[in-house]
């Protein structure tokens, strides 16, 4: 499918901008201008603090809420942020790298070590003393903050550290949302948090039921928000409990070929209701967890978050709040708890999972990293200026404590970078299995479309099954169309049931002959049965010798070949999904015929012209 220039080019820049708005290190640095606009604007007079104490109430007949614009960022905004992050730790857990329970109790194990050690650090310097009931400053990481600076100075090549710290800082808030519960809850209505548990459960109902469309989980889970807010729980813990209930599942092929069809329908009559029917369609081919996650992250990062730094990080510091936060127990407790206590609770927890779990032991979550994660944990801004509100009653000690929050933060920061750079010095990690092509193409033996010496390569490991039919061969397809003589494909083989190497061999045996090309365009275009009848009957009208080929194919002549192809894909740990390598780098983003298109046009841009080999 052809796109005009101007569609084109507004699709272009719409995809540019969506890339800059997914940086964790742009968000980082948004929520750093927010903080450093509050401390701005609180030394600037009154307005600050007179603006965030304004009462601003909903009310629906006798039924209403009221609070402070402060307290509706801190509780209702910052639901989002929570629902967000459990969106992704929950399919992770479902369908990612967290599906083995060994790798999931790494971080929840070190998150549990993050919550004890600095609760212990902290009351070593403020037992016995009224400030001592802060000791929940100390106990949570801003996930928004630690992943941004991760991006910013952690190690480039270790992937799972993002899902590691994505996770753990999950498990680390819902242990500082429950401690906000039991211990900074003073008035608690059983009826309103039982009301709370009812919503719950009717979500859960809904996606058991396969209830796919928002609208019903978005009017619940409000309703679930205002009876938690009612039970005096704090309900931002409404956001991580609700995102664990969303539907997830792996994407079905069925679904996202019935889209596709309705697409072909609405292009034959663009008519409004036809254009309903399409997008429903196509919303329904993506589970509801995935979609949110899509669509969350922007407003998160770059409305949610700043917002609440404006909110809660401005202390005015007058040189009486400075001199008195620098000789306060509370402060020096606070530092100590999220930069120390942070480091040795993440990192022993880890330690000790490790050594006596071997199943959590994965390449790139060694000493040095967890450790840098661990100290990457002490930037505890989120939950940790939340809990000064909630713990602390003298404005006094709370400017005291929000300077001690602040100066752990950036303590954190520096700490991480020096034990990320020891680390890659004293134990660099080896690039990711499966990021760069292993075995470079070999005109003898690999099976290549297009010109030889061509300046753009796709490498396909693949079965002909029906992801590589009806999605990737397409895809590839409309890419040669696209770039012409500037393209050659390599098909490898990638095989993980019998069915699928029945048609390598076919594959094998046509190759035999001069005619893999011929072969595979047949089986991409069949569904099939493939017994050796079938595929000597689809080699025949190829133009094969039916004997020849027959004779090959039963024999397995071709077998040694497919097994040394999966034996590449097998030590790059690659799914059984089709996997592209665009100039020797595996694709990461949506493998469809305008992403590869444009991918291969930057990179000859970059690279100049002549072949990547």
């Amino acid at each position: 499918m052809s796109v005009g220039p101007p569609a084109s080019a507004a699709l272009r820049r719409w995809v540019a901008v969506h890339r800059r708005l997914d940086n964790d290190t742009y968000a980082a640095f948004a929520l750093a201008t927010a903080t450093l606009i509050a401390l701005a604007w609180a030394n600037l007079g009154s307005s600050y603090s007179t603006l965030w104490s304004t009462e601003a109430a909903i009310t629906v007949g006798h039924f209403g809420i009221s609070m402070s614009l402060a307290e509706w960022v801190n509780e209702g905004l910052m639901t989002v942020f929570f629902f967000s992050v459990g969106l992704d730790v929950r399919r992770e857990v479902t369908i990612g790298e967290l599906r083995d329970r060994g790798r999931a109790a790494l971080p929840a194990y070190a998150a549990l070590g993050g919550l004890v050690a600095p609760s212990v650090v902290f009351l070593l310097f403020t037992h016995g003393q009224p400030t001592a009931s802060a000791w929940g400053t100390v106990i949570s990481t801003d996930t928004a903050f630690a992943l941004g600076m991760l991006a910013l100075v952690g190690p480039r090549n270790a992937p799972r550290l993002k899902v590691f710290l994505l996770t753990f800082a999950v498990v680390d808030d819902i242990g500082a949302l429950s401690v906000i519960a039991m211990f900074y809850t003073e008035h608690l209505d059983l009826v309103a948090l039982a009301g709370a548990g009812l919503g719950m459960f009717m979500v859960w109902r809904l996606q058991r039921r396969g209830v796919w469309r928002v609208t019903p989980f978005l009017v619940l889970g409000v309703a679930t928000w205002c009876a938690m807010q009612a039970s005096g729980v704090h309900a931002t813990l409404t956001g991580v409990l609700l995102a664990l209930l969303m539907p997830v599942y792996p994407q079905r092929a069925q679904d996202a070929e019935h889209a596709s069809q309705l697409v072909h329908l609405f292009r034959q009559a663009p008519v409004p209701r036809a254009a309903r029917v399409v997008r429903r369609s196509i919303d329904y081919a993506v589970p509801m967890n995935q979609r949110l996650a899509e669509l969350l992250p922007p407003y998160v990062n770059y409305l949610v978050v700043p917002v609440f730094a404006v909110a809660n990080a401005g202390v005015a510091l007058s040189g009486d709040v400075l001199a008195g936060a620098l000789g306060s127990n509370l402060t020096w407790g606070i530092v100590a708890g999220l930069v120390l206590g942070k480091l040795l609770g993440v990192t022993g927890a880890a330690v000790l999972v490790q050594r006596y779990l071997p199943s959590s032991r994965v390449p790139g979550l060694d000493l040095p990293r967890i450790a840098g994660v661990g100290a990457l944990s002490g930037m505890g801004f989120t939950i940790s200026l939340l809990v000064v509100e909630l713990a602390l009653d003298d404005s006094l000690a709370q400017d005291e404590a929000r300077v001690g929050v602040l100066l752990a933060s950036t303590l954190a920061l520096g700490l991480a970078w020096t034990i990320f750079r020891i680390g890659d010095h004293a134990k660099p990690l080896p690039t990711p299995a499966g990021t760069a092509l292993q075995r470079d193409v070999d005109l003898s033996r690999d099976h290549v479309r297009g010109p030889v010496d061509a300046p753009s390569t796709v490498v396909v490991y693949a079965a002909i099954d029906v992801d590589y039919r009806t999605r990737t061969a397409e895809a590839l397809t409309e890419v040669r169309e696209q770039l012409g003589d500037e393209l050659r494909i390599v098909f490898r083989h990638h095989t993980t049931v019998d069915e699928a190497m029945t048609r390598a061999l076919a594959l094998e045996a046509a190759a035999e002959q001069g005619r893999f090309w011929d072969m595979h365009d047949a089986l991409v275009q069949r569904t099939c049965d493939t017994d050796v009848d079938t595929l000597t009957d689809i080699a025949g009208e190829i133009g094969l010798d039916r004997n020849r080929f027959e004779r090959t194919l039963t024999r397995g002549e071709g077998r040694t070949r497919v097994e040394d192809d999966n034996l590449d894909a097998s030590a790059a740990g690659l799914p059984a999904t089709p996997v592209l390598y665009a100039q020797g780098v595996r694709v990461r983003g949506p493998a469809n015929s305008w992403y590869l298109t444009e991918l291969l046009r930057k990179s000859l841009q970059r690279e100049g012209d002549g072949p990547h080999w």
